[in-house]
């Protein structure tokens, strides 16, 4: 019960975080995920809509919130929408949320069942001036997919075209966004239970290992702390495969002398953690191995001195950049000279760093928030520098999670070992 009271408490102050920044007499309606097809009558596994999540803790496919902050009868204005239990379905599915299940979930009150919402959705919509109806505006999403979130924009809009219509992205993005300190204790227990993955992979791989066993490995130590699944597909990559950024076969031997790069981090509590961390399979860097990872941990460093407040995003990256481009150098990877001739579209460095080297944290690994503003106290950051280098068949990244206060930043990964001498020690006391 102690976990769905603080549930409870926490998406009831987003709730509140999120309505304060609505338009008068405006309504919000989240959908939340259906269930799709693979073959046959099979079905993919349930992910829940992640602002569903956000806003209700509620996990059960096609559920909805709904927001009028405005509406005359305060009973309604926090409805939470659910399937109706059915007897025949719990048979093959299992248990459906009960009303007062969801309550203590979710800490909303107004329960309705998703068959007979449309009388009360009717009447909401006729009293409301604007509706807010939400999207994945997320400026990678591969917009050739068929995606429900616009059909379900366009039922809305054909049945009542005369509202005003707002994207709920825009307000989400910028709510969700800002970390509240209730959010970070859950994100740390979802770190602390990640650390406890990675200090127990430190003392089990050794020469002739699969990187499945890994997985197995990591897997294992998040069930028995009661993390429920990882928070991304988990990356164990050995020798070049480490090269790939989301490599995610995981089923290969690692071998005496290769590198092995692990992005893996747990999901506690909807929150994630986002761990890359590189490791000697023999326990040992050589010396070669050993300069490549303090280049990149150089990076990582400087990257950290710089994530604060204030600072504007593209010229984050920018900066952090440059810091990549002065590693790469060192390492004999790049000349001046190629610097000085490079396209200035594809610069040389790009051979060996070609991915970002930060991104937003919460619920989503890959979180909503912006790519093009300031950034501001409570947003919640990776860093995540890596040098790839395909001639010596090795890519190494380093990866920890950041807190922006109004100084600086929180590593919350602090515990964790991250210099190549605290791993050596680590892997020698197996």
């Amino acid at each position: 019960m102690r976990n769905q009271l603080s549930l409870a408490k926490l998406t009831e102050q987003n709730r509140q975080r999120l309505m304060k920044k609505m338009k008068p007499d405006s309504i919000a309606i989240f959908q939340g995920t259906e269930v799709l097809s693979t073959n046959g009558d099979a079905v993919y596994t349930n992910r829940p809509n992640t602002d569903v999540l956000w806003l209700s803790g509620i996990e059960q496919e096609k559920s909805m919130v709904i927001l009028y902050p405005d509406n005359p009868d305060k009973s309604a204005r926090e409805v939470l929408v659910l399937l109706r239990p059915n007897e025949q379905l719990e048979k093959w599915e299992g248990h459906k949320l009960r009303k007062e299940e969801a309550t203590a979930i979710s800490g909303i009150k107004n329960i309705q069942w998703a068959d007979n919402i449309d009388a009360m959705l009717q009447v909401m919509m006729h009293n409301a001036d604007t509706v807010y109806l939400n999207t994945n505006e997320n400026d990678r999403l591969d917009g050739s997919l068929l995606r429900t979130d616009l059909l379900f924009v366009q039922k809305w809009m054909q049945r009542f075209p005369l509202h005003r219509y707002e994207r709920a992205s825009r307000l989400i993005k910028e709510v969700r966004a800002i970390k509240t300190k209730d959010e970070i204790a859950i994100t740390q227990q979802a770190i602390d239970i990640t650390e406890k993955a990675f200090r127990r992979v430190l003392g089990f791989v050794k020469p002739g290992v699969w990187e499945n066993e890994i997985e197995a490995e990591i897997t294992h130590e998040f069930i028995r702390n009661r993390a429920p699944r990882h928070a991304y597909d988990c990356i164990i990559a050995s020798g070049d495969r480490a090269r790939v950024l989301h490599y995610i076969d995981n089923n290969q031997e690692c071998k005496s002398g290769e590198i092995i790069l692990m992005d893996f981090g747990a999901s506690y509590g909807n929150y994630s953690a986002d761990l890359s961390r590189s490791i000697p399979v023999s326990g040992k860097f050589t010396k070669r191995q050993k300069d490549v990872y303090n280049a990149v941990l150089d990076a990582h460093n400087y990257a950290k001195s710089i994530l604060k407040p204030g600072i504007i995003f593209p010229e984050y990256v920018v900066k952090t950049n440059a810091e990549m481009e002065k590693q790469i150098l060192k390492l004999g990877l790049i000349s001046k000279a190629d610097i000085k001739n490079q396209d200035p579209e594809s610069p040389a460095y790009r051979k060996y760093f070609y991915h970002g080297i930060t991104h937003h944290l919460g619920i989503d690994v890959h979180d909503v928030g912006t790519r093009t503003e300031s950034l501001k106290e409570g947003m919640l950051f990776t860093i995540e520098p890596g040098i790839y280098i395909e001639e010596e068949q090795i890519g190494i990244r380093i990866e920890n999670n950041y807190w922006l206060t109004k100084n600086g930043n929180i590593d919350l990964f602090k515990n964790i070992p991250i210099t190549a001498e605290e791993i050596e020690t680590c892997m020698k006391k197996k």
